[in-house]
């Protein structure tokens, strides 16, 4: 007997895939015809979560979930939360022995599923992500993703070179215990490495966006950094401690000049430098109180209790519907 059977009897399905929905009424639709096709070993579930799509993603959603030939739940967010949040909320009703999140553009084909939640299970990982020979995004888009994982590497506790991508595998161990997350700034890869480093990665195909342009900006990206750089690590702060003390040596080296220069010439020489070195005293001081205001005020929000996401609508899957009406039904 394989020695997952037990885990996998001890959930409804084997594979749950979430799959966050943002102007992705083009392709949700081919996406969950392709994963419905999929047979791995457990059974599958799918998990929609709209993250408050501006585009008619919502109703595309609501079909698929009517006419679904395996377990689908559709979740709605009241507003656009972020990527990151949708996939939090679709992590909780997630019922799977194993969880894949991916997006909702074919850029991950469907026929590799399989072989992520197959690596996952076989070799007992608690998470599997992806990398790619080849990405397709666009050019900035690469280059914003390098600088991302670039920063991972320096603030988060994780294995070295590991590519942190949307497209992995987690169990349901992990699942269960980056749940209990509720602060309203989840990033979902720090949230792994604080649970797990049994983490390992597989090469699998990208292709090019089949509809539409990425949904990411440099906004969105810039707010991604923010999240990983403040929610979870104190490298920031560290760094503006470091550049406190450099400023401050920086400013002594300097007086002692001034001192010296006075004792040989007699009168210092003196505007140009002294503005230079109160300019750039003022910037770093900036600096250091943003870095630190920026830390507050996400205390301060997560404090309020600012929501990580609120669902407007759920949708649970069509044999589960039945189930509640059946009760319904029944005389008392």
């Amino acid at each position: 007997m394989s020695p997952m059977l037990p885990d996998l009897a001890a959930h409804p399905v084997g594979l749950s895939i979430v799959v966050p929905v943002y102007r992705g009424a083009a392709t949700v639709g081919r996406l969950v015809a392709a994963l419905s096709q999929l047979e791995p070993v457990g059974g599958i579930e799918i998990v929609l979560v709209n993250d408050g799509s501006p585009d008619n993603s919502g109703d595309v959603c609501r079909e698929l979930a009517a006419g679904a030939t395996v377990p689908l739940t559709y979740l709605e967010h009241a507003r656009n939360f972020g990527e990151h949040n949708a996939v939090m909320t679709g992590l909780r009703h997630a019922r799977g022995a194993y969880v894949i999140t991916m997006d909702d553009d074919l850029q991950n084909p469907p026929e590799e599923v399989l072989k992520l939640y197959n690596h996952a299970r076989l070799g007992r990982w608690d998470v599997v992500y992806t990398r790619y020979a080849e990405k397709r995004h666009e050019g900035w888009r690469n280059l914003g993703s390098r600088f991302a994982n670039r920063v991972a590497d320096a603030l988060l506790d994780k294995p070295k070179g590991l590519y942190l991508s949307s497209f992995r595998c987690m169990s349901s161990l992990v699942v269960r215990e980056i749940a209990h997350y509720r602060g309203p700034y989840p990033y979902v890869d720090g949230l792994i490495m604080q649970v797990t480093q049994r983490i390992d990665s597989i090469e699998v195909l990208h292709l090019a966006r089949a509809e539409g342009r990425s949904n990411y900006t440099m906004r969105r990206l810039v707010s991604l950094w923010s999240n990983l750089a403040t929610n979870f690590s104190v490298l920031p702060l560290r760094l503006a401690i470091l550049a406190g003390v450099g400023m401050g040596i920086l400013g002594l080296l300097a007086a002692v000049a001034v001192v010296m220069e006075s004792l040989v010439s007699g009168t210092p020489s003196g505007w140009a430098s002294m503005m230079t070195a109160t300019l750039l005293l003022s910037g770093v001081q900036f600096l250091i109180l943003g870095v630190m205001g920026e830390y507050v005020g996400r205390a301060f929000l997560s404090a309020n209790g600012k929501p990580q996401g609120v669902v407007r609508e759920m949708i649970p899957p069509r044999h589960e519907l039945r189930a509640a009406r059946q009760r319904e039904e029944v005389p008392r």
